[in-house]
């Protein structure tokens, strides 16, 4: 048995094969999985129905799973804020955030650095979020990862 909350085989792989530095996209329901997202990324497909799971659902799990070093929401394109982005942070208290307008959250979403895709059938609007997975500090002497 597993001791982390995450047991799901693909997702565990999937995390198993990034490293310092991958980035993590977490869409919601009306992403362009297939169009904005980089071809080489693994999919994991979460979006069982409207509303299951949530980008927040799957982030309270993930926050669990690995370390997460920055992070980075969709803003509309007029760059307003929206309410989920306070509960993403609240949930990473400590990450830093970066804002990125609705096409170049595209562009970078695309990027190769983004290892993992994770679609979820989170209803509400701009809930898409970039993590960047961070490294694990161990005690003096037994190096970083």
């Amino acid at each position: 048995m597993l001791l982390t909350k995450c047991i799901h085989p693909q997702l565990l792989g999937a995390l198993g094969k990034l490293g310092h530095g991958s980035w993590i996209l977490l869409s919601d329901g009306g992403y362009p999985h297939q169009t904005a997202g980089n071809p080489a990324a693994e999919k994991v497909y979460l979006n069982l129905a409207q509303g299951l799971l949530t980008v927040t659902q799957v982030l309270e799990v993930l926050k669990e799973t690995i370390p997460i070093e920055a992070a980075a929401v969709m803003t509309p394109p007029d760059g307003t804020m929206q309410p989920v982005f306070e509960e993403y942070k609240s949930i990473l208290p400590e990450v830093p955030f970066d804002y990125i307008r609705q096409f170049d959250f595209y562009d970078r979403a695309l990027e190769r650095n983004v290892g993992l895709l994770i679609a979820t059938g989170d209803v509400r609007n701009y809930a898409n979020l970039l993590i960047k997975v961070g490294f694990i500090k161990h005690p003096e002497g037994c190096g970083n990862y």
